[in-house]
């Protein structure tokens, strides 16, 4: 896994090597809007990564804390992509939980379907007599 510069590494390309991002620029745009931390702090998509870092990544509903256990600047297999870091044991437990309470509707609104017209004209009616 090691290949030339491997000390040498951007954030944004290992955590598109480790496959995380499918791109180099989804990595960068979520390291900027604030969904990647390096050791608890905002970090920059040029930071350097360092063996044994504890990094904290949020990619849709789920929020992952992996430790780096080795870094690369290509892009491989998913198995040897996985070799690269080490999630949490935590992580994989808050992972599971939320994942859980989706499945069973738990954190969302929980509706009937789509109202009926009966319903959109009592709504519609409610709506114009708070206007007034």
């Amino acid at each position: 896994m090691s290949e030339q510069h491997d000390d040498k590494v951007r954030l944004d390309k290992w955590l598109w090597a480790a496959r995380f991002f499918k791109t180099r620029a989804q990595a960068k745009a979520a390291i900027e809007g604030g969904k990647v931390h390096c050791r608890g702090e905002r970090c920059k998509p040029s930071k350097e990564p360092k063996i044994g870092d504890e990094l904290l990544i949020r990619c849709g509903f789920d929020e992952r804390t992996v430790v780096i256990l080795a870094l690369s600047v290509v892009r491989r297999g998913a198995p040897e992509a996985q070799a690269l870091y080490a999630e949490t044991a935590e992580s994989i437990a808050r992972r599971e939980l939320a994942a859980a309470q989706r499945k069973a509707g738990a954190l969302g609104l929980s509706t009937d379907g789509r109202p009926s017209k009966k319903q959109r004209r009592e709504l519609l009616n409610f709506r114009d007599r708070q206007e007034q």
